[in-house]
């Protein structure tokens, strides 16, 4: 059995500039569970996670616009409810795919929650921008109605901020695996969408907690906890490269842990772009996973096959 976890990028759905309609959404999606069905059709089994930025984002816009008509809902259940939404489609449109190459598999989303501890210190420092921009007045008037942190962007916006604490074990974990390495009857799953729902455990019970989980620090720790030893993450460029944008740009085909941090500690990966995946690749191997692999999923297929693509190995 071929099996691996795989990350999709938040422009899955949404490409920058685009308003976000469901016709949108299931245009981008069919062209990703275009190469998705492929590889199942190889002979994989995957388990599949997906950012939720844009939409968990209209969600919180949409409750500010109805908030006198309708009582608004905490970030936990935003992204539970983003979870539902993107799973839906996903799983329609990868359905369909594979009904197209004569495939059939079964299918199934699990609304998932994800451990956080609650000394992490991302609780002390909001650090996540979610949600609409505001005003400086609006902003103020926010911090002192709902005691919102709230801080300014690069462009000079001011939008409310919250933690981004590391995930700690997946709750759905044992129920994912039965799924996945169940045999004959083996399924494909959906879960963890937007880094899944953070939640803390006190005294034997689960709570959630108003924050945002990095999908794929998210997506790495729920490939170790189902024992997976392949971990792809799908993003919007074709390889990982040293010198991004410079002149002396290099493509990276593979390199080992020891390799990828000292890449980092050169800087070659900034924290707004490359980074979160590097170290969520180095997370997934240090904890006994056996490779990653980053690419676009234009280059999936290709890159399964070793012709692109950025590989990288435990050392």
């Amino acid at each position: 059995m071929k099996t691996a976890v795989v990350a999709l990028g938040g422009n899955t759905l949404v490409k920058p500039g685009d308003e976000g309609t469901a016709e949108q959404q299931f245009e981008m999606m069919e062209k990703t569970c275009e190469k998705l069905a492929e590889m199942i059709k190889q002979g994989y089994d995957l388990v599949l996670t997906h950012g939720n930025g844009p939409q968990v984002g209209d969600i919180l816009l949409q409750n500010e616009i109805a908030s006198d008509s309708v009582p608004p809902m905490p970030l936990d259940i935003c992204g539970a409810q983003s979870q539902g939404q993107i799973g839906y489609m996903f799983q329609q449109t990868l359905k369909n795919k594979l009904n197209e190459k004569g495939v059939e598999r079964n299918i199934s989303s699990i609304i998932t929650q994800v451990e956080v501890d609650r000394s992490d210190p991302a609780f002390e420092k909001p650090s996540k921008f979610i949600g609409p921009t505001y005003s400086e007045e609006e902003a103020e008037k926010i911090k002192r109605d709902k005691n919102w942190a709230i801080k300014k962007t690069a462009r000079g916006e001011y939008r409310r901020v919250v933690p981004s604490p590391k995930p700690q074990t997946i709750v759905e974990s044992a129920i994912i695996e039965d799924l996945v390495f169940s045999g004959e009857e083996s399924y494909i799953v959906i879960s963890a969408g937007g880094g899944g729902v953070p939640v803390l455990k006190e005294n034997d019970r689960l709570m959630g907690v108003e924050g945002v989980i990095d999908k794929d620090r998210a997506s790495a720790v729920l490939a170790n906890d189902i024992d997976e030893d392949f971990f792809i993450m799908l993003t919007n460029v074709e390889n990982v490269y040293l010198n991004f944008n410079e002149d002396d740009q290099k493509a990276i085909g593979s390199m080992d842990v020891k390799e990828a941090k000292k890449y980092l500690k050169d800087g070659h990966f900034p924290a707004g772009s490359m980074r979160p995946k590097i170290e969520a690749s180095i997370d997934f191997l240090e904890q006994g996973g056996k490779k990653t692999l980053i690419t676009d999923p234009e280059n999936l297929l290709k890159a399964i096959d070793r012709k692109t693509g950025t590989y990288i190995y435990p050392e």
